[in-house]
């Protein structure tokens, strides 16, 4: 629910349309002189009102003005056929769907399966019909059936997906499997090997401190260094939240040190307009006659001595 599961502009015309709409039903009851319908749309406006704000406001997450334009468009639906003249039951359909696009699918289905039901029982309908039931159930599942269908193929390609899933580097699994390639062909054929263990003291502030957007054009400047000063059969791996690791095959101490030179002289010339000067810690990491599974403890435990300074 961090994530928009629209464009940030999408939304903020999604949100201020719903504000403007409000504010001309508020405005035509008021010119109606209907004071008794007017508490609602107006407690609905200063919660659209809100969402809008909240919506663009810097690092705030995206649920809560989600949330709020969800309960805006409840209140709303529940006004609509709570007061005569009452309005048709197929109204109901319209929270239920807002629920589906502002909100995960297990969060949409808790919401849509408890508060249907519940805003029925309050409003003075007779009792409920089986072809309603049936209709909105159906309503239910075939909302459910896309956001579940993207779910599993989402969840399928991040499973196959070789690349981190927030930046232009392999992920762990890969990384290790590319890696102990490399040190098993090295070690059979007498070739050098080297590993650069990167870390990255800004990244976890980033986050904390400017959100999301931050956090990745810290990761989108490293990778785009990298590769651009790198060689092709260069391998570059997230090895943990802040340390990468840089494969270079067929390199010598000197040279993976020429290239940590390169590439820390070339991070520091980054700057960033949250973070400033790009701060970078890198360490030449070379395997000795040693396992593969020792020659990863040394990796770890020297992405650890940077972390600590």
């Amino acid at each position: 629910m961090t994530e928009y599961p629209f464009s940030r502009r999408l939304m903020s015309l999604a949100y201020g349309a719903s504000l403007v709409l409000m504010v001309g039903y508020a405005t035509w009851l008021y010119g109606l002189g209907n004071y008794r319908h007017l508490l609602i749309p107006t407690f609905v406006t200063l919660l659209l009102l809100a969402a809008l704000l909240i919506h663009l406001g810097q690092g705030i997450k995206g649920y809560i003005p989600q949330l709020l334009l969800l309960s805006a468009t409840y209140l709303t639906v529940f006004n609509a056929l709570y007061h005569p003249p009452y309005v048709s039951s197929i109204w109901l359909g319209l929270p239920t769907v807002s629920a589906f696009l502002l909100l995960p699918l297990w969060a949409a289905l808790l919401i849509t399966g408890l508060l249907g039901p519940l805003i029925w029982l309050f409003i003075f309908y007779p009792a409920v019909q089986a072809p309603f039931v049936l209709g909105y159930v159906t309503l239910i599942l075939l909302l459910a059936l896309p956001r579940w269908e993207h779910g599993r193929r989402g969840a399928l390609l991040r499973a196959t997906d070789p690349n981190d899933c927030q930046c232009n580097a392999y992920n762990i699994d890969t990384l290790k499997e590319r890696l102990q390639n490399e040190f098993q062909r090295a070690a059979m054929l007498n070739k050098r090997l080297a590993v650069l263990v990167i870390h990255l003291p800004q990244l976890d502030m980033a986050e904390e401190q400017f959100g999301h957007r931050a956090k990745n054009a810290l990761l989108d400047t490293l990778c785009n260094e990298v590769h651009g000063r790198c060689r092709d059969h260069d391998l570059l791996g997230r090895a943990g939240e802040t340390a990468f690791w840089l494969v270079l095959p067929d390199t010598s101490e000197s040279g993976a040190l020429l290239v940590r030179e390169r590439l820390q002289h070339a991070l520091s010339q980054c700057v960033l307009v949250e973070t400033g000067q790009l701060e970078s810690r890198i360490a030449a990491c070379l395997p000795h006659k040693e396992s593969f599974e020792r020659y990863v403890q040394r990796l770890n435990a020297r992405a650890k001595a940077l972390a600590n300074g």
